[in-house]
């Protein structure tokens, strides 16, 4: 089959990146937060962890691999709060909140910002380093959006004395983006992938209705400052550098924020936003319908997260190919991948489901993809 839109990557069978950390690896963090060993412990107990993880990524036959984030407490905590250093975290329970599907309430970790946020040196590189290592196949980075600093909370998380004029914020970040991107590139890297979470919500009336009584307006944060920041902080990128964006409604313990189908943001996500792939929850109907895939350019891909990260029951085969075969109406096969519609542990408690569940997943996304695209197109080689 010829191909018309970009992979390898993205790969027919992906992922998006996070994994469950395993009980080693959480009593090193324990330990470590405790002053029981050092900072350059917890480091060797992580580098051994993500061999561990490498090996059973490859052996699921996936070929982006990550670290699964391994060295992270929340997937933007080490970009925004230690990398650029001008941002802390809160936990917000009143506007918003986690919600699983037993009902249970979970808090929303925020980036709030409260000083200059700097790049200085490389956040991501000596990560990408490692991974590079220990794998021969496409080493995966991933980074938080920058719409994290601005849209879950607006002006109030934004500190007034470090940033009197927004302009200023948005100046900082996309010179932090860019800079990040160039090093992670000059070190061997071809696969970024931003995580996006806020976009969707301007989508949810229930957010759109909080965004107002805060003093935003949802269109124009839509329509104008989302997709100029966006194209600002991933503009002047490295041609060869492959762009995904995966974008979903919150992700904690098996619990998510908010609810609704991509038709809000669509024009602009997929023809606005300067990126060469998506990865779009679609794991249950809180996301909507396929039609908006529609919209994509035809030089676009889009890995359909169809499996839940969330969940520990596994999916059939059928059932996928059913989905799939759904969402060939409104957009070309071959512009398709398959992947979980998350990670699996956004936050280092991880979701609630086991390892075995979690690479069980893992197994039958490849599978599938294999029988829907062909062997050849789903195993293409560590080509990326």
């Amino acid at each position: 089959m010829a191909a018309t839109a970009p992979h390898n990557p993205p790969f027919r069978a992906d992922h998006v990146g996070s994994l469950l950390r395993p009980p080693e690896l959480h009593k090193a963090r324990q330990d470590h937060a405790e002053g029981r060993i050092s900072a350059a412990d917890l480091r060797k107990a992580q580098d051994t962890a993500i061999r561990r993880a490498v090996a059973l990524q490859e052996e699921a036959g996936l070929q982006s691999i990550t670290d699964g984030e391994f060295r992270r407490d929340i997937f933007y905590g080490d970009f925004f709060c230690k990398g650029l250093g001008g941002a802390t975290i809160y936990e917000e329970m009143e506007k918003f909140f986690f919600i699983d599907h037993e009902g249970r309430k979970i808090p929303v970790p925020i980036a709030k910002v409260t000083g200059r946020m700097r790049w200085l040196e490389p956040i991501h590189v000596n990560d990408f380093k490692f991974l590079q290592s220990v794998t021969k196949r496409a080493p995966k980075i991933t980074i938080p959006s920058p719409g994290l600093m601005y849209f879950p909370s607006g002006r109030d998380g934004v500190s007034k004395e470090a940033y009197p004029d927004l302009d200023l914020l948005w100046d900082d970040l996309a010179y932090a983006y860019q800079s990040e991107f160039q090093e992670l590139h000059e070190a061997g890297c071809r696969y970024i992938q931003i995580d996006e979470v806020p976009v969707v919500m301007l989508g949810d009336p229930n957010f759109r209705e909080g965004v107002k009584a805060r003093g935003d307006d949802p269109d124009f944060l839509l329509n104008k400052l989302y997709p100029e920041t966006m194209n600002r902080c991933i503009g002047n990128r490295p041609p060869s550098l492959q762009l995904s964006m995966h974008i979903c409604r919150g992700n904690n313990q098996s619990a998510w924020v908010s609810s609704g189908g991509y038709d809000p943001v669509a024009d602009v996500v997929f023809n606005q936003v300067d990126v060469n792939s998506y990865f779009l929850e679609y794991d249950t109907e809180r996301s909507g319908t396929f039609e908006p895939l529609r919209l994509v350019p035809k030089n676009k891909t889009v890995v359909l997260g169809i499996v839940s990260s969330k969940l520990g029951r596994l999916e059939t085969k059928d059932s996928l190919k059913r989905r799939i075969d759904e969402a060939s109406k409104f957009i070309s096969l071959d512009q398709l991948a398959l992947s979980p519609q998350c990670g699996f542990a956004s936050t280092a408690p991880g979701n609630r489901l086991t390892e075995e569940q979690q690479f069980a997943k893992l197994r039958l996304i490849v599978e599938v993809a294999r029988e829907v695209w062909g062997e050849r197109e789903s195993s293409a080689a560590s080509a990326g």
